[in-house]
Order: C-alpha cells, then sequence, then structure tokens
C-alpha cells in the first residue's frame, strides 16, 4: 500500500493550518475592530465555508492560473502553484479559514470588556493589548479553532483537486485517494483510507476536548484561589 497520500494529507494539512492560524487571527482582530462595515468584511471572510468546494477551487483556478495576473507574476517568481502539493495546501487553507477566523471572533468577543478597558485604562497600545490581554484571555477558543481548521483542511476535496490535480506522489490528499479508488472499483482500498482519515479526525476531536476539559479546570481552579 503506497502511504504517501497520508504524508502529502499531513504535510497539506498542517501548512494550511500554519496559514489560516495566522490569517484567521488578525482577520478576527481587524474585524473586532470595526464598526461600520463590520457586516459586509464578516460576509467576505466568512463566504468560503457556504460556498462549495468546487466553486471555491474554480476562483482558486482563475486567480492562479496562467492567463491571471497573480499566475503571471508566480510563473515570473519561478513558482508554479497549479498541480502541486503547495497548490493543496492553498486551497486547504482558504476552506478552512472561515472556521478559524469565526472561532476565534467568537473568543474575542467573549474575552470580559472590563479587562480590555482596564488595559486601554493603563496606556497599553492596541498591540500590546491583543497579545497581552486579548490573545492569552481568547486561548481555549484559538486552540479548537486551531484543532477545528487542521481537521477540515485534512479532509479537504473540491477545491483541492480544482487546484491541485490528482497526481499520485505529488498532489493526490487522501480524500482524493477514496475518490480515485471508488472510481477504479478498489472497494478495499477506498475503505482503508476512509478508516485512516476517520481515525485520524476522531483523535483530533478527542484532543480538542481534552484540551478544552484541562482549561476549564484550569479556570476553575484559578477561580476557587481566587475566592
Amino acid at each position: 500500500m503506497d502511504y504517501s497520500p497520508l504524508w502529502i494529507s499531513m504535510k497539506v494539512a498542517l501548512t494550511a493550518t500554519g496559514v489560516t492560524f495566522i490569517l484567521g487571527l488578525l482577520a478576527a482582530r481587524f474585524v473586532l475592530s470595526l464598526n461600520r462595515m463590520r457586516l459586509f468584511a464578516d460576509g467576505i471572510f466568512s463566504l468560503p465555508m457556504v460556498l462549495p468546494p468546487t466553486v471555491v477551487g474554480f476562483f482558486l483556478l482563475l486567480l492562479f492560473g496562467k492567463n491571471s495576473a497573480v499566475g503571471q507574476f508566480f510563473m515570473r517568481m519561478g513558482i508554479n502553484v497549479l498541480f502541486t502539493w503547495q497548490g493543496a495546501a492553498i486551497a486547504a487553507a482558504v476552506v478552512s479559514f472561515p472556521i478559524m477566523y469565526r472561532t476565534s471572533l467568537g473568543a474575542f468577543e467573549q474575552v470580559d470588556k472590563n479587562l480590555i478597558y482596564a488595559a486601554r485604562t493603563l496606556g497599553m497600545s492596541e498591540g500590546t493589548l491583543f497579545f497581552k490581554v486579548l490573545l492569552p484571555a481568547s486561548l481555549p477558543g484559538i486552540a479548537a479553532a486551531t484543532i477545528l481548521a487542521f481537521a477540515r483542511a485534512l479532509g479537504e476535496f473540491g477545491a483541492t483537486i480544482m487546484l491541485a490535480g490528482n497526481i499520485p506522489g505529488r498532489t493526490q490528499t487522501m480524500s482524493v485517494a477514496v475518490y480515485t479508488a471508488m472510481q477504479s472499483g478498489n472497494r478495499v482500498l477506498a475503505y482503508r483510507w476512509v478508516a485512516m482519515i476517520m481515525t485520524i479526525s476522531f483523535l483530533t476531536i478527542v484532543l480538542m476536548n481534552y484540551w478544552l476539559s484541562l482549561q476549564n479546570r484550569a479556570c476553575m481552579r484559578e477561580g476557587g484561589n481566587g475566592f
């Protein structure tokens, strides 16, 4: 059995998670600071969540295609996005981005506003407030968002096959391997990849729940000590 789809999937999912972690937090902080146009910005950032993955892949294909300005720029730089694992990572990042963004935004919004007001009263800059107050107070939600974004990137199919294709050993992820196995009538291989995806996804959710339970216990101990 060729395990290259597993390694490609992990490489793609980890890369996509790293990108969405940074961009998702920045987008959530940006939207949190908005008063006007907040609904519009939220709609733009959340759009990949409601669009079919194949439609997301279609737009990415247009964006990074050889006839687009972005695609030609990358070609001049010697970077090829189409039909590479980097393209698969971009597709996975775009699809998983709304999960990271929306969950982080919800975590930011639940932070006690008195903490933010007190920090501003003490003269903290917005950047210092973000890193020393907002992020630590939102850590459980951000951790959950990161794990969920990883799980979503790991199982991405539609946008990946549109942008990166289905090249064994290069761009074929586990989800694409399931599709390929079913198309060729190899149900046994498809069952194996499905079992592997389900196992990794289940362990990811268990890890998230374990992390959240640890954080809740820590908060309860701190609350008890403070009382």
